[in-house]
C-alpha cells in the first residue's frame, strides 16, 4: 500500500530522528527523504517542526505496539520471557544490519525535547503508553496477573530502551543479550495458573492404583 505524502513525511521524520536526533533533523531533509511535493510541510503540518516531531514520536510507539502482536504470532510457545527475547532480537538484527546507526525515535524525541517542548513530550508519553498497553495485554493473555502485567510491561520496555542505548554506544549487542538473560526468569515466574495442555483425542489415561469398592456393611451403615 502506497503511503500518502503526509504519511511519508511522518515516516521519514521518524527514520531521520532515529539516526540524527531531533536537533540534527532538518525539515528540508525530511521533505527530500519523503519525496514530498513542495509546500507539503506547511500544508500538512501547520504547527511546523514541533507537530511533525510529535507525530513521528507517536508513529514510533504505534509501530512498536503493533509489532507485539506479530511477535506473539511467531512464537511457538508464547511466554513473557520469549516475548522480551523477540523484542530484543528485532533490535539485535537491526543493529547488526545497520551498523548501530539508528535508535528509538520515541526515546530520541524525549532526550532532545522533553524539557522545552510539552507538545513533543506529551506525544512521546502517549507513544510509550500505547507500547506498554500492548505488552501488558500480551502478558495478561499469558496468565500474568492484571496489575502485575502493567508493571512488567514498564520494566520490559524500560530495560530494552536502556539496552538499546548501551548497545549503540558499545556497538555491540551484549546489553540486549544480558537484559533478556537476566529478566527472562523473573518474567516467566510471574505467570499464574497456566492452562493445562489438552489430552489428545484417543489418548489413554495412565493407570493408577484402583480404589477399593465400599463393602456392603459400610454402605448400609453409612460409614
Amino acid at each position: 500500500m502506497r503511503r500518502s505524502p503526509r504519511e511519508r513525511m511522518v515516516f521519514s521524520a521518524a527514520q531521520l530522528i532515529r539516526r540524527n536526533g531531533v536537533a540534527g533533523t532538518g525539515m528540508r531533509e525530511v521533505v527530500a527523504h519523503a519525496d514530498a511535493p513542495r509546500g507539503s510541510l506547511q500544508h500538512y503540518f501547520p504547527g511546523g517542526k514541533d507537530q511533525l516531531v510529535a507525530e513521528a514520536a507517536w508513529w514510533g510507539g504505534d509501530y512498536a505496539a503493533k509489532r507485539v502482536d506479530k511477535f506473539l504470532a511467531a512464537l511457538p510457545e508464547p511466554t513473557p520471557g520469549a516475548l522480551l527475547a523477540a523484542m530484543a532480537g528485532q533490535w539485535r538484527e537491526d543493529f547488526l544490519s545497520d551498523e548501530y546507526r539508528a535508535g528509538c525515535p520515541v526515546a530520541a524525541s524525549v532526550v532532545d525535547c522533553s524539557a522545552a517542548n510539552p507538545t513533543v513530550r506529551q506525544a512521546a508519553s502517549d507513544a510509550f503508553a500505547a507500547w506498554q498497553d500492548a505488552v501488558a495485554t500480551a502478558l495478561r493473555g499469558m496468565h500474568v496477573p492484571y496489575r502485575r502485567a502493567r508493571s512488567l510491561a514498564t520494566l520490559m520496555i524500560g530495560a530494552l530502551e536502556g539496552a538499546i542505548l548501551i548497545a549503540r554506544a558499545e556497538r555491540d549487542p551484549r546489553a540486549l543479550d544480558v537484559t533478556v538473560r537476566e529478566l527472562r526468569p523473573l518474567l516467566d515466574a510471574a505467570v499464574r495458573n497456566p492452562p493445562v495442555p489438552a489430552r489428545p483425542a484417543g489418548a489413554r489415561v495412565a493407570p493408577g492404583r484402583p480404589r477399593p469398592a465400599p463393602s456392603a456393611a459400610r454402605t448400609r451403615s453409612g460409614r
